[in-house]
């Protein structure tokens, strides 16, 4: 009663087709695959994108003064 058998599985899968359908099924992994290589992309090209100029010019350890603005419609 705790564990599923493959039938329950398939019984679920069928479900889940006929909700869905397979067209929806596919948009949604190629969305969550095209998702997947941008986060994958975007990991990798964080660390190129400073350069060797970027890191002496503002080396560790320095605080970088700002100014915050709220931006509210009155």
């Amino acid at each position: 009663m705790g564990s599923m058998s493959w039938i329950h599985w398939v019984v679920v899968l069928v479900i889940v087709l006929v909700i869905f359908g397979t067209k929806k099924l596919r948009n949604i992994g190629s969305d969550l695959g095209g998702a997947v290589k941008g986060f994958k992309d975007g990991m990798k090209g964080g660390e190129e994108t400073k350069s060797a100029g970027e890191i002496a010019a503002n080396p560790a350890g320095t605080t970088i003064d700002g100014e915050v603005r709220d931006k509210q419609k009155s």
